[in-house]
């Protein structure tokens, strides 16, 4: 955990953190804090499980409307559809309740109210000179991390590719963690998101961004996600476990909003564009395999994984104790269930250059720790992840 007598470095975290069992409750008073009407921003499977009326019923009189219809990987054309209604609804407030999807999708609409236009106006990071339309945040999962981070990713399908918008005048305002509002995700689910949320702790703990603020939330995200992730997935009504899981899914979201991501992330936004593969399994199935291709340029830092992870590395070289980071990795993703090959997941082979392709222009891939400029490279590590 050395650092050089250059360092310097920005962190900046401003979210209210309201955790607890049925914390949804002072979901009125956030409201109340940030404006007066609030829109609600959802997705059909939440609705139909019921999570969508427990915070109607709560918001009450403050709610002035809805919107549910986000698909998996939301677009361009989402968020301004979504916008749209909330403006005409007359709200102030945005609150999301959902995964990755919803959450970004209410990160564009904060904008797109805001600022007027449409979402493809703001592509890019740093954009923005003032602070967006209030946003209170509750999630569904335990993975993304997006209640506190600055980053929204959204499809743009004219493009083929999905965009990165980084704005910290657009991190919400408040999360609010209620390990209830995970209790029904289904175990793949679980395991999937909670592969995310370690993929988020330990690529932003080896980042060039990286700072001794961002390394310790993100150690402790590995050590709580190591330890509650197998017993979230075994038995989801373990409510501890899942509150664990809220808050290192958090902290790693901190993490890597401050630290940044690398290849692990580009490869898996391209397999998103490309094949539609759920963000957290393909970031799980790709995390061991970029782990090695790195390992060679940052074997203490992968060392400190593997001790984080609970791995006892005495008497072993840096090289050794990180070797045995990546075999705890493949131990959590085969005890969780989750598929340790693309192909598992129906992928073409014939798709992965595409991918390959696709990966150098993501803008996570500039802060990888080992440099990447050729696609070949990346086609490689596609080709033995398959």
């Amino acid at each position: 955990m050395a650092y050089d007598t250059d360092l310097n470095f920005n962190y900046f975290s401003p979210t209210k953190v309201i955790f607890g069992i049925d914390a949804l409750n002072e979901l009125p008073m956030e409201i109340r804090a940030l404006g007066k009407k609030a829109f609600l921003v959802t997705d059909p499977g939440l609705e139909a499980a019921g999570l969508a009326a427990s915070a109607k019923k709560i918001m009450g009189h403050l709610m002035a409307g809805m919107f549910a219809d986000i698909p998996q990987d939301s677009g361009m054309d989402v968020v301004d559809r979504g916008a749209e209604l909330a403006l005409s609804s007359g709200a102030d407030v945005v609150v999301s309740l959902g995964g990755g999807s919803v959450i970004d999708t209410a990160k564009g609409m904060c904008i797109v109210m805001k600022e007027g236009g449409n979402m493809r106006d703001y592509q890019g990071m740093q954009l923005l000179t003032r602070p967006q339309t209030p946003h209170i945040v509750i999630p569904t999962t335990a993975g993304t991390g997006s209640e506190v981070t600055a980053g929204a990713v959204i499809l743009d399908r004219e493009q083929g590719q999905k965009i990165i918008n980084f704005e910290y005048h657009n991190i919400p305002r408040t999360a609010i963690l209620d390990p209830k509002m995970t209790e029904k995700l289904p175990p793949h689910l679980t395991a999937s998101t909670g592969m995310d949320a370690m993929t988020h702790a330990i690529e932003s703990y080896t980042a060039l961004q990286r700072n001794p603020l961002s390394d310790a939330v993100a150690l402790h995200a590995i050590r709580l996600t190591a330890t509650h992730l197998p017993k979230a997935v075994a038995d989801g009504t373990d409510l501890a476990a899942r509150g664990q899981m809220q808050i290192a899914a958090l902290l790693a979201g901190w993490a890597f909003s401050n630290a940044m991501v690398g290849l692990v992330h580009a490869m898996a936004h391209s397999l998103g564009a490309v094949c539609g593969i759920p963000h957290g399994l393909a970031n799980g199935i790709l995390l061991p395999y970029i782990m090695r291709f790195n390992l060679d340029e940052i074997p203490e830092l992968t060392a400190d994984i593997a001790m984080a992870l609970g791995v006892d590395v005495s008497g072993l070289n840096a090289m050794d104790a990180g070797r045995t980071a990546i075999e705890k990795i493949k131990d959590l993703i085969h005890t969780i269930g989750i598929p340790e090959r693309l192909k598992a997941t129906g992928l073409d082979e014939s798709s992965l250059s595409a991918c390959a392709e696709l990966s150098m222009s993501d803008g996570s891939v500039i802060y990888n720790p080992k440099m990447i400029s050729d696609p070949a490279e990346v086609l490689k590590i596609y080709q033995a992840a398959y």
